[in-house]
């Protein structure tokens, strides 16, 4: 069993960690730690565990004691942890925040379906961006081909979830219900991942990548529109897509148009593609938390560690 330890634990996208590792047939939790929440069962802060685990939140953490740590706190936080510790030679680690997805300090990017085979020779991972996983799913087959002709064009609303766990004036449920909002037009922070994998793919792109973001009134789940002329037919960029992902094990080309409910509480990435005049319309869809968080972290531990990719990650999505 792959011993696990969990920096962080109070948040949305530890929730969700504890809850897979929990059924994880390859893996143990060993320590979630939250000094806020110390000597506290787990179930105070995430009561949908409630009957699944009697662990409690430490304050203290044995990096000796795990062979795979997750960092879960916020962004910063990393780099403030490392200043402060000295990891194990032996320690593998995932990360969920920002601090090292530009590959500083020997971390891979986390993105599978790009960098499976360097991911499973990794010690330590930068987990993506929820909103670079959705839309870079939408454009690594185009990028990849070198077909990346203009400028890309980006809507995608994401639900509260999304905002984290420390309440704010824009999660509230009284304004966040029956409402939809624009935040961080063309300056949204994952733009900076999804340009690095882009140009890195693609080395002659020099096209903007527009991305007007959006709060959805709902809790969990992104759906991106993603959108940019081409020359290719709509059968022959399907094509393209369904032969890129043919090996992904997680993400699918739909023939039909996509929801969030086909995806909602697993970690699939699904995309519906369709031409448009000379407009190529990529309609990507994932759970912000498992797919955007702690399922890809999972699924790139699984990597790391040399299990079955998919181990623990076969997850009911909520069809109704």
């Amino acid at each position: 069993m792959i011993k696990v330890g969990i920096i962080g634990g109070a948040g949305y996208t530890a929730g969700e960690l504890i809850r897979i590792l929990l059924h994880h047939p390859g893996a143990e939790i060993v320590f979630v730690h939250s000094t806020s929440n110390a000597g506290n069962p787990l179930t105070d802060v995430h009561g949908g565990l409630l009957g699944e685990t009697d662990l409690k939140f430490s304050a203290e953490m044995d990096l000796n004691a795990v062979d795979v740590l997750f960092m879960c706190s916020g962004h910063g936080k990393s780099t403030e942890f490392w200043q402060q510790h000295k990891a194990p030679a032996h320690l593998k680690i995932v990360d969920l925040a920002q601090d090292f997805r530009d590959e500083s300090c020997g971390y891979v990017y986390g993105l599978p379906e790009w960098k499976r085979p360097i991911i499973e020779k990794a010690q330590y991972v930068a987990n993506p961006g929820c909103f670079a996983t959705a839309i870079q799913l939408a454009l690594l087959p185009l990028a990849h081909s070198g077909k990346l002709r203009g400028d890309v064009q980006v809507t995608a609303i994401t639900g509260s979830t999304g905002a984290g766990v420390k309440p704010s004036a824009t999660t509230h449920f009284s304004w966040r219900t029956d409402n939809l909002s624009v935040y961080k037009a063309f300056e949204h922070q994952h733009l900076l991942e999804i340009n690095r994998t882009i140009q890195c793919l693609q080395p002659t792109f020099e096209h903007e990548i527009n991305f007007v973001p959006m709060r959805g009134d709902f809790a969990r789940g992104i759906l991106a529109a993603v959108y940019t002329e081409t020359e290719l037919g709509e059968d022959e960029a399907r094509q393209l897509y369904k032969e890129f992902y043919a090996d992904a094990a997680f993400t699918f080309v739909s023939e039909k148009n996509v929801d969030l409910k086909q995806v909602v509480n697993t970690n699939k990435a699904l995309l519906h593609v369709e031409k448009h005049g000379r407009q190529l319309l990529i309609v990507s869809v994932i759970d912000n938390l498992l797919k955007g968080a702690s399922g890809q972290a999972v699924q790139n531990m699984n990597l790391i560690c040399g299990l079955d990719e998919k181990m623990g990650l076969l997850l009911k999505p909520s069809a109704f």
